[in-house]
């Protein structure tokens, strides 16, 4: 049993790779649904928001702002509900809500990251176990030169590239949504300071 694990090594390593790609495509398709509904707008809620405070329908203004899946409205929306509150509760309850929301959005980013993080490695621990495999095919050979070490090198080999193609769109992705994050989390941040404005909090 151990004989055939060791033979078959760089095959295992090889699968888990592609788990780690499977779950790495997963993870961006999942977030990029997200993140097409979070973004939105924070000016044209806002306008919106504005005129139907101005006509004395705050009902309709957070009704509108719920039924938008944005983070940006789900912040207003949010605001309009404790709108009667002093400025400096409401200020503190925005800012936990803009916190919900950006926890929200970084959810299974980690993931993301990490396998951008461990990949190569696994990679290129793949291919030490197949040079090492080489090398002693060549030692129990007794000769043979580097004709016998070529293949075993070239498939140990693949296990790199393997753990690279995994890596580089998990951290390219990683970096794309984070800094979507961070453009998301400053929407927010003006949008609550705008509409503190347009509820003329004491």
């Amino acid at each position: 049993m151990l004989v055939m694990i060791k033979e078959n090594m760089g095959l295992i390593v090889l699968i888990i790779l592609g788990f780690c790609s499977m779950l790495s495509i997963t993870f961006m398709i999942e977030r990029w649904l997200v993140f097409r509904k979070a973004w939105a707008g924070g000016d044209a809620i806002l306008d919106r928001v504005g005129k139907l405070l101005a006509e004395g329908k705050a009902d309709a203004a957070r009704q509108y702002c719920q039924e938008s899946p944005s983070a940006v409205a789900q912040v207003i929306s949010y605001g309009l509900l404790h709108a009667s509150r002093p400025r400096r509760d409401l200020d503190e309850l925005l800012s936990t809500k803009r916190l919900e929301e950006r926890l929200s959005l970084e959810r299974y980013l980690g993931v993301l990251g990490t396998l951008g993080n461990v990949s190569p490695f696994i990679g290129l621990f793949g291919t030490v176990l197949g040079i090492i495999k080489a090398f002693s095919d060549l030692a129990l050979s007794g000769g043979g030169g580097p004709a016998v070490v070529a293949k075993g090198i070239s498939e140990a080999l693949v296990a790199t590239a393997a753990g690279l193609i995994v890596a580089i769109p998990a951290v390219i992705v990683y970096n794309y949504f984070m800094r979507r994050v961070k453009a998301i989390s400053v929407e927010m941040e003006v949008a609550s300071t705008r509409l503190m404005v347009l509820l003329g909090a004491k």
